[in-house]
């Protein structure tokens, strides 16, 4: 029986190390990608969120405001205004999944695109366009995701862009 047991977690360890391979090169083909879709690629912090209903108020959006710390590609703006859909107005909320959402303060690393509907800008890609970056607590250097360097991010990023 215990045979039977180690077989069986090597055979999960095996199988999820395959499947952990293939998520990182996902990853890296979809930094890629996000990459060079961007129109414009950011880091900032968001400084204020603002709500409202849509014309036939049939859909709430909010616009967060991000005060601009390092522009990676495009314009050289010192504020962005990012549209998602969902928020909050009055006593009515509204959350879609796979969408990305901010909070006020909150430093982001954003791969955006132009909204054809607004003049301010989408999260390309959802949520995935979306990094929350923080500061280690080791190192106080910062980072996105799994301890992940934005610096070395950003470089990445912009080999992308330049092929």
């Amino acid at each position: 029986m215990q045979i039977r047991i180690i077989n069986w977690a090597l055979v999960t360890f095996i199988i999820s190390g395959f499947h952990f391979y293939g998520m990182a090169q996902t990853s890296q083909s979809e930094l890629k990608n996000l990459s060079q879709n961007a129109d414009v690629i950011i880091t900032g912090k968001v400084t204020q969120q603002n709500s409202s209903w849509n014309e036939t108020r049939t859909r709430i959006y909010t616009i967060a405001t991000i005060q601009v710390e390092e522009t990676i590609k495009g314009g050289g703006q010192n504020h962005v205004d990012v549209r998602y859909p969902g928020g909050e107005v009055g006593d009515v909320g509204e959350l879609y999944s796979h969408m990305p959402t901010f909070a006020n303060n909150e430093e982001v690393l954003v791969f955006l695109k132009r909204d054809e509907n607004s003049p301010a800008y989408k999260v390309l890609n959802g949520e995935e366009g979306k990094l929350t970056v923080i500061a280690d607590p080791k190192t106080g250097e910062k980072v996105v995701g799994q301890n992940i360097k934005v610096n070395s991010l950003t470089s990445q990023i912009k080999s992308y862009i330049n092929d």
